[in-house]
């Protein structure tokens, strides 16, 4: 999997970005400006459930602004569970492979397209052929493409950055908490009962753990042994009961991890499907996970979060939200990651992950005091 995601990048950034270039130069000679009230708005976002999470104020605000617009998620079937349900959204197009004559059919449809994607060369293409009028981020290759461009700052969390993208239609108000992802009926029930089936109490002090990240960079997972030693201190002097959060590919992970343990936990990973697991997040009174997507869901869900930092930066990708903590020791070689250039590398460092072992579980626990 990880092979098949470096072989997409090097195709986006060299084939894709000289499509970018082309037409880019070309429709330069063809400026549209931006409409006064656009009839139908596209936001495109393709990649990392965390990342789509926090693109929802942006939508919400760009809806409220033009409230007789018809608003389009256009996303992918990994991130479409974020965006469903939500009220503000009038329809959600999945870019599969079964949709390829739906998405042709878009050409031109839409007044106006935000390309939420930082480094993507697919996706402003994409804006281009369906938007009359794009907005995206500047200073890449890309940009070309765009109407209108909004800086990707290393210093700003990437809430602030999207409604950045806002501003550029007049769109000022400052963010201070995610939305909340909607769960249907039957998925919050279904949640409660595999609850109910872990032995679970509605008083029960649980505690949500995510010891895995996406496979885009692996680097960013805290020791697991150090999960071992957390969770079991955690029951311990706190009597709370523990739930691992994964995908169903870090179930291995997770079962490792619970079988060095002294202490019982729960395996929640493949168990449940995305939106039965947006209800059991909600129901954790405390959160902690490596920097990854489950973490910016129970962000957003209304848990205390303990975000987890070696490779990203907090500043731009801490739990958003009052009360939430990031744990991070800069070193030489970190930050490494750099989103809007799609620079996600391995870890060379001789002491292997030095940036997340600098982290010790005491730092943890201390946090969980306050």
């Amino acid at each position: 999997m990880t092979l098949l995601i470096d072989i997409i990048r090097v195709i986006d950034k060299y084939f894709n970005g000289l499509l970018c270039l082309i037409i880019g130069f070309l429709s330069k000679l063809f400026y549209s400006k931006q409409p006064k009230k656009p009839t139908k708005i596209a936001f495109i976002k393709l990649w990392a459930i965390g990342d789509s999470v926090t693109t929802l104020p942006l939508i919400k605000s760009v809806k409220e602004k033009y409230k007789k617009t018809s608003v389009i998620v256009i996303a992918k079937k990994r991130n479409f569970s974020v965006y469903k349900n939500q009220k503000f959204i009038d329809c959600i197009v999945l870019l599969e492979g079964r949709n390829v004559l739906k998405i042709l059919g878009l050409f031109r449809k839409f007044d106006l397209v935000f390309d939420l994607e930082p480094y993507l060369n697919f996706s402003a293409l994409l804006a281009w052929y369906i938007g009359k009028t794009r907005i995206g981020f500047s200073d890449q290759t890309r940009s070309t493409l765009y109407n209108e461009t909004s800086a990707f700052p290393r210093n700003k969390h990437i809430v602030d950055i999207y409604m950045g993208l806002g501003e550029l239609v007049g769109i000022k108000k400052r963010i201070t908490n995610l939305l909340k992802l909607k769960v249907r009926e039957k998925d919050k029930k279904k949640a409660d009962s595999f609850l109910k089936q872990s032995y679970i109490k509605k008083f029960d002090l649980l505690v949500g753990i995510c010891p895995g990240a996406a496979e885009s960079v692996r680097e960013r997972m805290w020791p697991k042994e150090r999960f071992v030693t957390l969770a079991d201190k955690i029951v311990k002097k706190y009597g709370a009961k523990i739930v691992f959060i994964g995908s169903p590919k870090e179930s291995k992970l997770i079962e490792q991890i619970k079988n060095k343990m002294t202490e019982p936990s729960i395996n929640v990973a493949g168990k449940l499907t995305l939106e039965q697991t947006f209800s059991l997040i909600e129901k954790c009174k405390i959160f902690i996970s490596n920097d990854t997507g489950p973490m910016h869901i129970a962000a957003a869900q209304g848990c205390k979060v303990i975000g987890l930092f070696g490779p990203n930066t907090p500043k731009r990708w801490a739990p958003f939200g009052k009360g939430n903590i990031s744990l991070y020791h800069k070193t030489e070689c970190s930050p490494c990651i750099v989103n809007e250039k799609g620079i996600m590398p391995k870890c060379f460092n001789r002491e292997f992950q030095k940036c997340m072992k600098l982290i010790t579980v005491e730092e943890v626990e201390k946090h969980l005091k306050k």
